[in-house]
C-alpha cells in the first residue's frame, strides 16, 4: 500500500494562490502522507522520527530515547530495526548525505550498547554490514566513523559466541587503511591511526574464542603483522619503549601510529598461544627481509625485542627456534644480513635466558657453531680465490665482514652459556670442546674437509673463543666437576700445537675453570711480588676430590706446562698465561706432594733452560729462566718456609745485580740487553736442588723425590699435534724410568755387523753388570719417582694380564661333552657326533 493519497488532476490544475506556508500543496501533501503513518510499522516510524529535517541539528534525543524503549522492550524487533537502518545509511551514503550517515551510526552505537540479548546477533550483522558500507566508501571522515563503532562494538562482550561470523573484510580493510597514502599528511595520519584501532579491535573481538581462531590463521597474520610493523617503522624519532609494556597516555596513543601499533602488536603477542605463535612471528621475518631491516638491524632488534617481552615466557623457545630456522635459510646472503639475525638472536636469548629456554638449548649452540663454521669456510675461499688489484679490496672488506658475523657468533654463544645453569654449561662445554678440530685426529663432530690448513687454525680460534666466553664465571665446587677426564684431555690437545694463540686460549680456559675464589686478577702480569700478603689471596682447604683429581690427572698438567714453556713462538703473554697456571694449581689444588711435583718442574724448566737441548732462542731461555723466578718467589711465600723464602730471595738479590735478564721485571721489556750463552754463568745465579730440599725437609716436607728429576711422560699427542716431538731429546731417561731395556743395548738398524759385534753380543760378562743397575733403577724408581707414575705402569701391566685371563678363559669354559654327541653343522645339515664313554674325561670326583 502507498503511503500517501493521489488527488484529482483537475483539483492541481486549478488556480491557486498561495498565502501561507499551510496552504501550500508541499504541505498538504505531508498531511496526507502523514494521515497515512499510522498504517507504517511502529519500528519504521520510530527510526524515522530520529532524524531530523536538517542533519545538522544532530540526532533527537527524544525520539532516540523512545526507540531504544522499544527496542529493549520488544528485543525480537532488533532484526528489523537494524535491516531497516541499513537501508537508509546504505541510501544516504550513495547520496552523499554525510550528516544523515552520522546521525544513523550515532543511533547504531546507542542501540548496541543498550540492547543485550540473545536478539542482538541478528543486529549485529546488519551493523557489520553498515560498517563495512562506511569503509568501503572513499570519503576518509566515513571511513574513520565505521572504524569508530567498529571499535565500540568490539569492547561489547557478548554472552555467547557466533561461530558463523568472519572478519575477513575486515582484516583486509583496516589492514590496507595502515597502508595509506593520501596525499594530506593528517588525513593520511588520522586513517593510518583509524586502521590500527581497527586491527586492534578485530584482535580484541576474536582472540577471546578459543574456538573461534580464525584470525590467527596465516593469511590474517600476513596482513596484520607487517600492516603494524608499516607504521612501528615509519616515525623513527618516535622515543619507543624497549622494556615490558607501560600504559602510555590517551593522548600519545591517538595522535602517533608508532606507538599505538606497538601497543597494538604487544596485545596481539600476549594474546598468542602455543599453538598460534609461530603464525604470528613468521611475517615479521618476511617484513624484515622485504624491507631489507636486518642490515642495519636496530629496527630488527626492537622488534624483536618487543616480542620477547610481550609473548609468555614458556614460549619463548618458539622464537629462538624461528630465528634459527631463518638463520639456516639465509645461510648464503651477505655477511652483514646474517650478523643482523645473528644479534637480534642475542638480545633474544639475553631475555629468554632469564626466564625458560625449553629443549632448544644444544640446537642454539648446534646451528651457532654450523654458521661459525660456514663463516670460516666463506672466509678461506674468499682468501684462496682474491687476486691483486681490486679483487683484493673486495676480498678485504668481505674478510672484515665474516669476521663481524664470527665476533657476533661467538658473543651469542658466550652471553648464552653464560646465563645457563651449571649442569647445562658443563654439557655445552663438552659439545663445544667435541667440535673443536686437532690435526691428525677424526674425535671431533666439526665437518672440516673444506676448510684447509688456514681455515682449520680459523675455526679452532673461534670454538675455543667461544668455549672461554662459555666458561666465564664459572663456579663448581670441586675440580673434578670443572675439568672431568672427558674434557681435560681433549681441551690439553690444542696446548701442543705450534700455534701461540692456540695455546694462550686453552690457557685462559683453564684459568676460567680453575679459579673458583676470583685470583687470577691479582695475579695478572708476571712479576717478582715482594709480599704475596699483600694480594689478599683467597683460599680454602684442599678437598679429597681435589687431591684425587691432582693424583690422576697431575702429570699430565705438568707435562703441558713444561712442554709449552720451551715453544719457540712463545711471546710474553704466554709466559704470563703459564705463570698464572701454576701460581692458580698452588692456590686450588696444591697439598704437600703437589708442591714438591711443582717445585720439581720447576728446577726442571731452569734446566732445560740451561742445557737447551731445544735449541731456544736466548729470548725464550731468558724468558723461562725469569718464569721459574717469579714462580719460585711466589710458592715460598705461599708455602712460608723462611729457609726457602731465604734462598729464593738471596737468587733474586744476585740476579737483580748481576743477570737482570733472568726477572721478569728486565727480559719483557721491549730493550733488554740479553747474554750470548748461559753456560758461563755462576750457580749462585740458579736455583739448587740441594738446597731447596734441605730447605723444605727442615720443615716437615718428604722431599725424597726432589732427587728424581722430573721427566714428562711421552704420549700420541706429540704426533697429533703437529709439534716437535720430544721423544729424541728424552728418550734415554723416559726408557729408564719406565723399566725399559736401556739405550747402550739398543743396536741400530744400519750398524755393520763385524767380528767385534759378534764377540760383543756373545760376551755375558757385562750382561750381570746391567741386570743390576736395572734392578737398582727399579728399586730407586718405587722409592722415589711419583706414585702416579708407579700406579700407570702397574695399571698397564694389569689389564694386559686381565687381557690374557680372558682369553684363557674363553679357550677353557666350554660346555662338557656329552655321549649322545654334540650338534653340527656341515653344509646346511644338521649332524650329531657322538663321543664314546671310554673316551670322555671325567672329574676326580666322578670316578670310582
Amino acid at each position: 500500500m502507498k503511503d500517501y493519497v493521489q488527488v484529482p488532476a483537475a483539483e492541481l490544475e486549478k488556480p491557486y494562490e498561495f498565502t501561507s506556508t499551510r496552504e501550500s500543496p508541499t504541505f498538504l501533501y505531508l498531511r496526507v502522507c502523514c494521515c497515512c503513518s499510522a498504517l507504517r510499522p511502529r519500528y519504521k516510524r520510530l527510526v524515522d522520527n530520529i532524524f531530523p529535517e536538517d542533519p545538522k541539528d544532530g540526532l533527537v534525543k527524544t525520539d532516540m530515547e523512545k526507540l531504544t524503549f522499544y527496542a529493549v522492550s520488544a528485543p525480537e524487533k532488533l532484526d528489523r530495526i537494524g535491516s531497516y537502518l541499513a537501508e537508509r545509511l546504505s541510501r544516504d551514503v550513495v547520496r552523499h548525505r554525510s550528516g544523515y550517515v552520522l546521525i544513523a551510526m550515532e543511533a547504531l552505537d546507542q542501540l548496541l550498547m543498550a540492547c543485550h540479548s540473545q536478539s542482538i546477533k541478528p543486529f549485529v550483522e546488519s551493523f557489520l554490514h553498515m560498517v563495512a558500507k562506511l569503509l568501503e566508501s572513499g570519503e576518509p571522515k566515513l571511513q574513520v566513523l565505521g572504524t569508530n563503532s567498529f571499535v565500540k562494538f568490539a569492547n561489547i562482550e557478548e554472552d555467547t559466541p557466533s561461530y558463523h561470523r568472519r572478519y575477513d573484510f575486515f582484516v583486509s580493510r583496516f589492514s590496507a587503511m595502515c597502508h595509506s597514502c593520501h596525499s594530506d599528511p593528517e588525513i593520511r595520519t588520522e586513517i593510518r591511526i583509524a586502521g590500527i584501532r581497527g586491527i586492534q579491535g578485530v584482535v580484541r573481538k576474536t582472540v577471546n574464542d578459543e574456538l573461534r581462531a580464525t584470525i590467527w590463521e596465516p593469511q590474517h597474520m600476513d596482513k596484520i603483522v607487517p600492516s603494524l610493523l608499516f607504521n612501528m617503522q615509519k616515525i623513527e624519532e618516535v622515543d619507543s619503549r624497549i622494556g615490558p609494556p607501560s600504559s602510555p597516555s590517551a593522548t600519545d596513543k591517538e595522535e602517533n601510529p608508532a606507538v599505538l601499533a606497538e601497543n597494538c602488536f604487544r596485545e596481539l603477542l600476549g594474546r598468542a598461544t602455543f599453538g598460534n605463535m609461530n603464525n604470528a612471528v613468521r611475517p615479521v621475518f618476511a617484513h624484515l627481509d622485504h624491507h631489507k631491516l636486518w642490515d642495519p638491524n636496530e629496527f630488527a632488534v626492537h622488534c624483536f625485542k618487543i616480542i620477547m617481552y610481550s609473548i609468555q615466557a614458556q614460549y619463548s623457545h618458539h622464537v629462538i627456534q624461528e630465528i634459527l630456522g631463518h638463520l639456516d635459510a639465509r645461510k648464503k646472503d651477505a655477511p652483514r644480513v646474517r650478523a643482523g639475525i645473528i644479534q637480534v638472536l642475542l638480545e633474544a636469548v639475553a631475555i629468554a635466558a632469564k626466564g625458560s629456554i625449553g629443549p632448544t638449548v644444544l640446537e642454539v649452540f648446534n646451528t651457532l657453531l654450523k654458521h661459525l663454521r660456514l663463516s670460516v669456510e666463506f672466509e678461506a675461499n674468499d682468501l684462496q680465490g682474491g687476486s691483486v688489484g681490486s679483487v683484493n679490496l673486495n676480498t678485504s672488506s668481505k674478510d672484515n665482514d665474516e669476521k663481524i658475523v664470527q665476533n657476533a657468533i661467538i658473543q651469542t654463544i658466550g652471553f648464552f652459556g653464560s646465563n645457563l645453569p651449571d649442569y647445562q654449561r658443563s654439557e655445552i662445554m663438552m659439545f663445544i670442546m667435541g667440535k673443536v678440530p686437532v690435526f691428525g685426529t677424526s674425535t671431533h663432530t666439526l665437518d672440516i674437509s673444506q676448510l684447509g690448513d688456514l681455515g682449520t687454525r680459523r675455526i679452532q680460534i673461534m670454538l675455543l673463543r667461544s668455549l672461554l666466553m662459555v666458561t666465564s664465571g664459572y663456579k663448581a665446587k670441586t675440580i673434578v666437576t670443572a675439568l672431568p677426564g672427558s674434557f681435560l684431555d681433549p681441551l690439553l690437545s690444542p696446548s701442543l700445537m705450534e700455534d701461540y694463540e692456540l695455546r694462550q686460549l686453552v690457557l685462559e680456559v683453564m684459568h676460567n675453570l680453575m679459579d673458583r675464589h676470583d685470583n687470577r686478577a691479582k695475579l695478572r702480569g708476571i712479576r717478582i711480588i715482594p709480599d704475596v700478603a699483600d694480594l689478599k689471596i683467597k683460599r680454602e682447604k684442599i678437598c679429597r676430590q681435589d687431591t684425587s683429581f691432582m693424583k690422576k690427572n697431575g702429570q699430565q698438567l705438568y707435562r703441558h706446562i713444561y712442554l709449552g714453556c720451551k715453544e719457540e713462538d712463545n711471546v710474553q703473554k704466554n709466559y704470563e698465561l703459564l705463570y698464572t697456571s701454576l701460581a692458580l694449581i698452588t692456590i686450588e689444588l696444591a697439598n704437600e706432594e703437589v708442591v714438591i711435583d711443582l717445585i720439581r718442574l720447576a728446577i726442571a724448566l731452569q734446566d732445560s733452560a740451561i742445557i737447551n737441548e731445544d735449541n731456544l732462542p736466548m729470548f725464550h731461555r731468558c724468558g723461562i729462566m725469569a718464569l721459574v723466578a717469579a714462580y719460585l718467589n711466589f710458592v715460598s711465600q705461599m708455602i712460608a718456609v723462611p729457609a726457602f723464602c731465604q734462598h729464593v730471595s738471596k737468587v733474586i738479590e744476585i740476579r737483580t745485580m748481576e743477570a737482570p735478564y733472568f726477572l721478569p721485571e728486565h727480559i719483557f721489556r721491549d730493550k733488554c740487553m740479553l747474554p750470548k750463552s748461559l753456560e758461563k754463568h755462576e750457580k749462585d745465579l740458579y736455583f739448587l736442588t740441594n738446597k731447596i730440599a734441605e730447605s723444605l725437609g727442615g720443615s716437615g716436607y718428604s722431599v725424597e723425590r726432589l732427587s728424581v728429576p722430573y721427566v714428562p711422560q711421552v704420549t700420541d699427542e706429540d704426533r697429533l699435534s703437529r709439534r716437535k716431538s720430544i721423544v729424541d731429546t728424552v728418550s734415554i731417561q723416559v726408557d729408564i724410568l719406565s723399566n725399559n731395556v736401556p739405550s747402550d743395548d739398543v743396536v741400530s738398524n744400519t750398524e755393520e755387523i763385524t767380528f767385534e759385534a759378534l764377540k760383543k753380543a756373545i760376551d755375558t760378562s757385562g750382561m750381570e753388570e746391567q741386570e743390576k743397575e736395572k734392578r737398582r733403577l727399579v728399586i730407586e724408581k718405587f722409592q722415589k719417582a711419583p706414585f702416579e707414575e708407579i700406579a700407570a705402569q702397574c695399571e698397564s701391566k694389569a689389564n694386559l694380564l686381565h687381557d690374557r685371563l680372558a682369553q684363557i678363559l674363553e679357550l677353557t669354559i666350554r660346555p662338557p661333552p656329552s655321549p649322545s654327541g654334540t650338534l653340527t653343522i656341515t653344509s646346511g645339515h644338521a649332524q650329531y657326533q657322538s663321543v664314546p664313554v671310554y673316551e670322555m674325561k671325567f672329574p676326580d670326583l666322578c670316578v670310582y
